[in-house]
């Protein structure tokens, strides 16, 4: 059985004899943050953060980690705070390209220096043993694998059979969920919509090495790289501000925001043709600019797709920064039904 499908058998329960609680943890590359999840989904306890030392190496994200689980399961739940719980497992959604199987990091940006190769959940798992949690199981999966998982489950897509999730902030991700279960991929990549090459981003630069790449176009970063380059003014500091000089008139603003919204319809328009999905969700920070950025997305998927699928709608996320947190909590309870359903 898969661990990301929820089994219809009940988790046993905590050692507590209570309903079973996991620590579900959102790892970005400046903050993480955790919350205790029950199994419906539902968060039992405030969410925690922390900065995430990035660049200190494998063993310092390890401890942070660790110790922000810790800190969850110490500061207890809504009903009786600072009474430290029992938990079943714990899910982290992480960047990188994660072997799901193995809790490892296949590869990653320089975003987290050395993450590549990391043993993320057997050694979560370790420093948790040795701070008296027990031997837990560790689910590890993409962090917009865990956001598609969480918004599939919960939020925009719950109910839907098939559902493709983008998100579009300071690079552009994706993930495909159907009937429940996260497609991983024969490589750990599926669903990577940022570098689909999408005609109109001929000749950009790609973050990953490739130009004409939809990130080179797409993400917040390369938006405020093409406002400059266009002759924008040299003070703007970020794709924020390149936004705000778009509402207030600047062409050349108006303009790289247009384009970023239309190769991703039109990236959209490819992908739906192939998957037929019931909905597409999106996230991110792009997908709060409002009317400025969503209608020519929207317009522009709308011109390039077929008459049968013309009905598929796009509509952002709604679980905002929880997402990934339930998500990963929802690999965690999966992981935990499983070890359960296999013991003797």
């Amino acid at each position: 059985m898969s661990q990301d499908v929820l089994p219809s058998a009940p988790i046993n329960p905590s050692p507590s004899g209570e309903a079973p609680l996991v620590v579900g943890l959102d790892l970005g590359g400046t903050k993480m943050a955790a919350a205790l999840v029950d199994i419906d989904g539902t968060l039992q306890g405030p969410v925690a953060s922390c900065p995430t030392p990035a660049h200190d190496g494998p063993a310092a994200m390890l401890e942070a980690i660790s110790a922000l689980v810790q800190k969850v399961v110490t500061a207890g739940t809504h009903r009786a705070p600072g009474a430290a719980v029992s938990i079943v497992a714990v899910g982290i959604g992480t960047a990188g390209v994660v072997d799901v199987e193995h809790g490892t990091i296949l590869s990653a940006t320089d975003a987290i220096t050395g993450w590549a190769g990391t043993r993320v959940a057997a050694g979560v798992r370790e420093r948790l043993a040795t701070a008296g949690l027990g031997a837990l199981p560790v689910h590890v999966e993409n962090d917009v694998d865990a956001y598609a998982a969480g918004e599939a489950w919960l939020g925009a897509g719950a109910g839907a059979e098939v559902v493709l999730m983008v998100a579009v902030g300071t690079g552009v991700g994706g993930a495909l969920v159907i009937e429940g279960r996260t497609r991983r991929g024969a490589h750990h990549v599926a669903g990577e919509i940022g570098h689909v090459p999408v005609p109109g981003a001929q000749g950009e630069p790609c973050t990953c090495g490739r130009p004409g790449h939809l990130e080179g176009v797409t993400a917040g970063p390369q938006i405020h790289r093409r406002y400059l380059a266009k002759g924008g003014e040299p003070e703007v500091p970020d794709a924020r501000e390149v936004e705000r000089r778009a509402a207030a008139g600047d062409r050349i603003a108006q303009e790289v925001y247009r384009d970023s919204a239309a190769c991703l319809g039109r990236a959209l328009a490819g992908l739906v043709t192939v998957i037929d999905p019931d909905v597409v969700v999106v996230s991110g920070g792009l997908a709060r600019a409002g009317d400025l950025w969503w209608e020519p997305l929207q317009r522009t998927f709308a011109a390039e797709i077929i008459d049968p699928l013309a009905s598929i709608k796009i509509i952002p996320a709604t679980l905002g920064t929880t997402a990934p947190i339930v998500g990963a909590a929802r690999g965690a309870l999966a992981l935990a039904c499983n070890n359960d359903n296999h013991r003797p």
